[in-house]
């Protein structure tokens, strides 16, 4: 073991956790135990929250008529799409006309999605390459902080074989990519996303976690403030309350395999929802941004990515009265069902946002201000397959580094000052990773 490798194990070693057989859970901000490296010393030992970093991403564009932005602060005027993040306009900026130079003029959809976080050009072919994506970069550089790297989940299958432009559909369903050649398996199914945030294994997995940890949760109760036992509290809780839709979750996916086994078929190759997958897209969304709030709150990991729906997307809306499938609605992007379908995403960034913006940490601040969350779509209109310019927003203070309750746009600067890969350097050097260069820029985002 290297002495780097010693000094993390023993950091690690340090973090609070309630433990049980099969289990280990970790704890958010309790003001009377650091649980950042710090034994519990049953005083208040101050100790600065991490900074954290999540992007969600949502294929083949926005509702361009229904999607701007006006003013700053708390009198910012939202487009209707918008609108869900109301409560957040001070910690929210929208950002328009940035573009990813090596994605356009290549070909509809894989071309424009593969390398939206990495800004590298992409192989045609039955190769894979392209770049590591930013999310990537810093799970790479501060992963070792935490017990897990990174989180990458998504809320659809990937698709397999390839395009009509010869791009690989990979392309199409990954984000987070580990290297130029190989994207980050993503985790499509709540139960196993919630197992790998408490390390739930071995032949007590489908118990519950709490039971488990139980008698320390109840050791530790004794040992911090009353203030903290209400936290304690609520966060058990909370956790109780995902458990159960996710143990729900996991019973149809034991069933949805038994009956792909039955037929001869891999579940991978089941539709959705024989698949396992739930066939509300509501539930699955919501749980995944829980299960994604609970690791940055508990400090599991500080950096996730979430694909909440891919480039050339199979998903159907009923529950929205839209009769097309999301790539087919796309191509009136400014008809009132896509308009709807756009809405129902940005409420996904909403409600993570308003998750994290819920839970105190530190002196009088929240997870949300100590955490930025990036948002974004390959394209800005899905009837023109035009990715000359994206739509993009960022919400959270990222530890007060990142102004927000802004506009800001970019359409005029210049192509030189409107790579979306200035952004990225921007964002990475305000979580304490900073890089000459990125993709196709050397330069950050000008007043960002």
């Amino acid at each position: 073991m290297s002495n780097e490798e010693a000094t993390t194990k023993r950091a690690l070693s340090r973090r609070l956790f309630l433990h049980g057989t099969g289990v280990a859970m970790a704890l958010p901000w309790l003001e009377s135990a650091a649980v950042w490296g710090a034994p519990l010393t049953g005083k208040p030992t101050p100790s600065t929250p991490p900074k954290r970093f999540v992007v969600q991403f949502m294929g083949t564009g926005i509702s361009p008529n229904n999607w701007w932005a006006k003013g700053e602060g708390a009198q910012m005027e939202l487009s209707s799409c918008l609108a869900p993040l109301e409560p957040l306009k001070t910690k929210l900026n929208v950002i328009s006309g940035l573009y990813n130079k090596p994605s356009t003029g290549v070909g509809i959809h894989p071309g424009m999605t593969g390398g939206i976080l990495s800004g590298a050009p992409l192989t045609r072919g039955a190769v894979l390459h392209g770049g590591i994506s930013m999310d990537q970069v810093l799970a790479q550089k501060l992963g070792q902080d935490t017990v897990q790297p990174s989180l990458v989940l998504s809320c659809e299958k990937p698709l397999t074989g390839y395009h009509e432009s010869n791009f690989s559909m990979a392309y199409s369903s990954y984000i987070s990519w580990q290297d130029a050649d190989s994207p980050v398996p993503s985790e499509v199914y709540p139960s196993l996303a919630f197992d790998s945030l408490f390390d739930n294994n071995g032949n007590q997995r489908l118990e519950s976690v709490l039971d488990r940890v139980g008698s320390e949760a109840a050791s530790l109760r004794r040992k911090i403030s009353r203030e903290d036992r209400g936290k304690l509290d609520e966060y058990l809780n909370s956790v109780r309350e995902v458990e159960k839709r996710a143990q729900k979750l996991r019973a149809e996916m034991f069933k949805a395999a038994e009956n792909a086994k039955s037929k001869g078929k891999p579940l991978v190759a089941m539709k959705r929802p024989d698949d396992g997958l739930p066939e509300d897209l509501r539930e699955h969304m919501r749980l995944m941004c829980d299960i994604v709030a609970l690791a940055i709150q508990t400090d599991k990991t500080r950096i996730a990515s979430m694909l909440m729906c891919r480039d050339l997307s199979g998903l159907f809306y009923p529950f929205l009265n839209v009769n097309d499938g999301h790539h087919i609605a796309s191509h009136s992007d400014n008809s009132e069902g896509y308009q709807r379908i756009v809405h129902h995403y940005v409420t996904q960034l909403a409600y993570l946002a308003g998750k994290l913006d819920a839970m105190p940490e530190g002196d009088g601040t929240t997870v949300l201000d100590n955490t930025g969350i990036l948002w974004l779509s390959n394209m800005f209109s899905g009837s023109q397959h035009d990715n000359s310019h994206l739509p993009i927003l960022t919400v959270g203070g990222m530890g007060g580094t990142l102004k927000t309750g802004r506009v800001l746009n970019y359409r005029d600067k210049g192509e030189e000052n409107r790579r979306v890969c200035s952004l990225y350097l921007s964002l990475m050097d305000r979580m304490g990773v900073q890089l000459d260069h990125f993709g196709d820029a050397s330069t950050r985002l000008a007043n960002f």
